[in-house]
């Protein structure tokens, strides 16, 4: 796990270690207990850590829970940001997204598993406007991308919401299959079927 991206600046190192050790020992309640069943008094034993570090840090479960997710959506972009960067059609952007989610999936199970659980109650707690804002910066690029195809006749023009259903909806269906171990085969192993769904959902032409 990457240091968390929404530590401040002026934290000392010390205290982004602490911070670092309680997102860690969230991580491994959560493996262990669920999401529903992991407690802060598991987390902060677990970091060998005080309750009073734990709120200073995230104010409370449901922010500890919030800080997590969003320092692993962080890790997910920044596995598979330099192919995305280096992407210069809508195919290759669609193509190095697709990779790398699931690549990012397969090699981090636990972590894939804890953001499918804590999504919804993310999104609906005290820092549903942190995350609405990450996720607009996280799928900015993209959009762009195909708004330029759409401009250029590579792209069909579909209902703007429809797009992260039909580009990641099916990978992230198999993605859970796989964390659920009701299919047996590694996600990043079938990348290049889903990113043929997806473009054949999207594209204006058979395939490119």
């Amino acid at each position: 796990m990457t240091e968390a991206t929404t530590t401040a600046n002026t934290d000392a190192p010390a205290s982004r270690s602490s911070r670092d050790k309680l997102l860690a020992s969230a991580l491994a309640c959560f493996d262990e207990h669920g999401l529903t069943g992991m407690t802060i008094e598991q987390i902060r034993r677990q970091a060998n850590s005080s309750i009073g570090s734990l709120y200073h840090h995230f104010g409370n479960r449901e922010g500890l829970i919030a800080a997590l997710f969003l320092q692993l959506l962080d890790d997910q972009l920044a596995w598979s940001r330099t192919a995305i960067d280096a992407a210069t059609t809508p195919y290759e952007t669609l193509h190095a997204l697709i990779h790398g989610y699931l690549d990012w999936v397969t090699h981090h199970p636990v972590e894939a598993r804890f953001m499918y659980a804590a999504r919804s109650e993310v999104a609906r707690g005290e820092n549903a406007a942190a995350l609405k804002e990450k996720n607009r910066q996280r799928i900015g690029l993209l959009l762009a991308v195909l708004k330029a195809g759409i401009k250029s006749g590579s792209i069909r023009s579909l209902p703007p919401e429809t797009f992260a259903s039909l580009l990641v909806g099916p990978s992230e269906n198999y993605c859970r299959a796989w964390l659920a171990d009701r299919v047996q085969g590694k996600p990043v192993a079938h990348a290049d079927v889903f990113v043929d769904a997806a473009w054949r959902a999207i594209s204006a032409t058979p395939c490119e």
